[in-house]
This record gives structure tokens, sequence and C-alpha cells, in this order.
């Protein structure tokens, strides 16, 4: 039985000539700038919670204005991660929750959220000593 020789897959290029890892054009970026938006994490985690109402959304993330809680909703409806269902009552109800993928990206933020709170006053510490 002849064994040939095996050569070992070549090792990742690094430096100018490596293919870019974050591309400008990649789809992630789109979303990863409607997540991560401060609003956005917030927003999210609150509605881990469960569902809730726009004056409840609004209470519970102190500082967000009215102009960007809607574009924050909007953009996360619009994205499958946040369910929007009006009733027709008057005045009219708006119940806003998480759907099945903003439930599991909410999930996964819940650790790094309670990463941040336990460290965020020793780092921002930091940051006013500089």
């Amino acid at each position: 039985m002849d064994v040939g020789i095996v050569e070992a897959p070549a090792p990742p290029a690094h430096g100018r000539d490596a293919p870019a890892r974050f591309p400008a054009a990649c789809p992630s970026r789109v979303v990863l700038t409607h997540v991560t938006s401060r609003w956005g994490v917030l927003v999210l985690l609150a509605l881990e919670q469960g569902g809730m109402r726009w004056g409840e959304l609004r209470r519970t993330i102190e500082g967000i204005s009215e102009k960007m809680l809607a574009s924050t909703l909007r953009t996360l409806e619009h994205d499958g991660i946040v369910n929007r269902v009006a009733q027709p009552t008057i005045p009219p109800r708006v119940d806003y929750s998480l759907t099945e993928s903003g439930a599991e990206l909410a999930a996964r933020l819940v650790p790094l959220m309670d990463w941040i709170v336990e460290h965020a006053d020793t780092i921002v510490d930091r940051s006013s000593d500089d």
C-alpha cells in the first residue's frame, strides 16, 4: 500500500495580503448595527422579561425618547426580532414581544449584560482616572 505525503493545510494569511475577516459588505454588519445599538440591546433585554406595551417599554428604558423607541421597535420588527400586535380598541393598544429568533438573541445577550453590570463600576472608574 502506497502511503503518500500529506501536506498540512497552509496557515491563515496575516498582514496586507490576508482576506478581510470582517468585510464591509457582510449582511451581519447591518444586523449587528440594529441589535447592538444602545437602544436595541435595551429593548431586547426589556422584552426578554415578557411582552410589553409602548408605555411600559418607555418607563422600563429610562432616557429613551419617543422617536428612538419608535425607530428601534420599527427596525427590530422589520428584522423579524420583535413582534408588534395592534389591538383594534379605543384607545389603540399595541403590544410588543420577541419573536422566536428575538428570544434566542436576547437569551444570548443576557450573559453579556450580566458581565457588563458586574464590571461597569471598575471600567468607568478606570476611564475617569485618565
